[in-house]
């Protein structure tokens, strides 16, 4: 199938509160053209450069995802168009993102990336430092982000019952988490899912996942 094919298939197919996001890393500018040509314009991107080299290029209404690991000395290059970084897993990170928004006169909304793998390579902060920074004084003071949700990557394996296992501890933690609201904390987005268990995850309470080998093809 072409890629507006497949697009089309994948989004007759998410129930209507889950929000796909189009994972368009090392893909060429044409083949972001043919989606947004479909009328999707949710773009997410693993590299920083990646991201700023393709976002200078394309339409400026493309909604810009950062979903892969973010350094704290690149947040300067995105914070003045990001809509959304999955990616925050320290205090730190997450204070200089409210310190680069705050001079691009943003508010930067952020997911906080939540460690649910079996796998060492994964990057995120475990359930205890999630819920200490969601409800500690310090993130009071960062007026120019808001924390709008979760994120985490499943074990890349073949065992469903292991990833869905995975998935519903962070669902089971999102819940219990829901009532930390104030002014920068607000959680509504469930990131979860990709082009390899993106079912599953909705399956566990993902409103939001990032797909892209299965729009795209094997790269």
């Amino acid at each position: 199938m072409s890629i507006q094919e497949n697009l089309h298939k994948i989004k007759a197919s998410l129930p209507a509160n889950v929000t796909l996001i189009a994972v368009t890393k090392t893909h060429p500018v044409e083949k972001l053209m043919e989606v947004y040509s479909a009328g999707h314009k949710i773009f997410g991107e693993n590299k920083v450069q990646e991201l700023c080299d393709k976002q200078e290029v394309l339409p400026k209404d493309i909604e810009w995802h950062l979903i892969g690991h973010l350094q704290s000395n690149k947040v300067k290059y995105i914070a003045p168009f990001v809509a959304l970084i999955h990616s925050v897993d320290s205090f730190k990170l997450l204070a200089e993102i409210d310190k680069q928004a705050k001079k691009n006169n943003r508010i930067i909304d952020c997911l906080l990336q939540i460690f649910i793998a079996s796998e060492e390579t994964k990057f995120g902060l475990d359930f205890k430092e999630a819920e200490q920074l969601l409800s500690g004084t310090e993130i009071q003071a960062l007026q120019n982000i808001r924390i709008v949700g979760l994120m985490g990557m499943a074990s890349n394996t073949s065992d469903t019952a292991q990833v869905k296992k995975e998935f519903h501890s962070l669902k089971t933690f999102f819940e219990s988490q829901k009532n930390q609201k104030s002014s920068n904390v607000q959680l509504s987005l469930l990131s979860m899912g990709m082009s390899s268990d993106y079912e599953l995850a909705i399956e566990e309470g993902s409103n939001m996942v990032r797909v892209g080998s299965a729009i795209f093809g094997a790269r």
